[in-house]
């Protein structure tokens, strides 16, 4: 791509370097000609800023991609603008055929369209539906990942658009049920291409906020088309993502975005989502006079039952009389221990009469009673010098010194020649 102005020593071929740098131009034809020959494309998205001033032929517009902070410049005859019926606003969803144009005077990058189409009500309808089943067979709406809310919430943030009847609703009544109720507000835009970018920014700030423990995302009615970014893949997925609940109050009872679905808790209205947030300061209050009068019922009732026990039990004989059962039973053991005395004493005067009885007996038969009688004990000592009872006259020799006991005591004899 050489050019008559180029200096005629630098082949069109040859590369650039530090020593041989191309010019400007030749950057800019090198980048026309390459986007020129992508040839033509399709191309969805939103419309903004549509610049249409009277006495042009050509009309100006901005694409955006709902899903990205992603824009490109969009230019198209005049006549393209007018035909379209009805006639394109900003937020309008559009597909355009175009293709891609380089200027070489601003360096800059757009779509010469020459076909655009507004994408209908049906569409649209169609699209959300194919997205619903998308993040359906991904598990964002299981009811087992849907988290409870907090009872009584710290804090609340609420995202919802500036000075709306929404933010008003759920203020107010939220404050109406718990005056002392904290909110987080973020404003942000509520349909049109800045709202999703814009409520996803105040999602991560309110998500990361440790004074907020749940958040309410909140907008009244409307049509499709101004519903749509509650609708949109990326707010759903963040919603999904975020660490702190998210209540969804988007429009009216019939509405029913994709946000309600992956939200943990769907509410019809913001009125509705307002009375979900936060407890009523006057039933809770009914409620706690309710329980602490059960409880000093239950509390007097099992008071009265104990008391009715131990009425019972005081009124049984045993603790009526506590001491009767216990006299009644020392007479007895008086009375068993006089009989065991009694036992006793017999016992021992029966054994002392047999002891006596057999003491005489002994007496009678002892050697003391025959010395009494008359009788004697002769002893002598055997040649070991031990004392024998003579009880032969063999046993000693004539002169053998002899012991005779008598009853009163003990005589020293000589034995003589025996007789004969």
């Amino acid at each position: 791509m050489s050019s008559g102005t180029e200096p005629a020593t630098r082949p069109s071929g040859q590369a650039s370097t530090a020593e041989s740098p191309w010019p400007v131009r030749t950057v800019a034809r090198k980048i026309a000609d390459w986007i020129h020959r992508l040839g033509t494309v399709w191309v969805e998205g939103q419309v903004t800023q549509i610049s249409a001033r009277p006495g042009t032929s050509t009309a100006f517009l901005t694409l955006r991609d709902p899903a990205a902070d992603v824009s490109m410049s969009v230019t198209c005859p005049m006549r393209l603008l007018r035909s379209i019926d009805p006639p394109l606003r900003d937020g309008a969803s559009v597909v355009v055929h175009a293709k891609p144009t380089f200027f070489l005077g601003r360096g800059t990058l757009s779509l010469r369209a020459n076909e655009i189409r507004a994408v209908g009500i049906g569409e649209l309808l169609a699209r959300i539906e194919r997205l619903r089943k998308l993040l359906g067979a991904e598990g964002l709406f299981a009811p087992e990942r849907k988290r409870r809310l907090p009872f009584l919430p710290k804090g609340v943030g609420l995202i919802t658009g500036r000075a709306s009847a929404a933010e008003h609703d759920v203020l107010v009544n939220a404050q109406a049920r718990w005056p002392a109720v904290k909110f987080h507000v973020v404003n942000t835009a509520v349909q049109g291409v800045n709202a999703v970018p814009q409520i996803v920014r105040a999602l991560s700030t309110l998500d990361a906020n440790p004074e907020v423990d749940v958040i309410v995302i909140a907008r009244g009615g409307g049509s499709v088309e101004d519903l749509l970014p509650f609708s949109d893949e990326t707010l759903c997925r963040a919603v999904a993502a975020a660490g702190t609940p998210v209540v969804s109050a988007i429009g009216h009872e019939p509405d029913s975005p994709l946000l309600d679905h992956v939200a943990d808790l769907r509410c019809s209205t913001p009125t509705d989502a307002a009375k979900r947030v936060v407890p009523d300061v006057r039933e809770e209050t009914a409620r706690v006079h309710q329980l602490r009068d059960r409880g000093r019922r239950a509390l007097h009732g099992w008071v009265d039952t104990q008391c009715r026990l131990l009425d019972q039990l005081r009124s049984r004989p045993s603790l009526a009389d506590p001491l009767g059962p216990i006299e009644r039973r020392a007479d007895e053991v008086e009375l068993n221990v006089e009989r065991g005395r009694r036992a006793i004493l017999t016992t021992l005067a029966h054994e002392q009469s047999a002891l006596t009885s057999a003491r005489a007996r002994l007496t009678a038969l002892g050697p003391s009673a025959t010395l009494e009688r008359g009788y004697a004990v002769v002893q002598f000592s055997d040649e070991e010098g031990n004392l024998r009872v003579l009880r032969s006259v063999s046993q000693i020799a004539e002169g053998t010194a002899l012991r005779v006991r008598v009853a009163d005591g003990a005589i020293r004899a000589t034995a003589l020649a025996p007789e004969e």
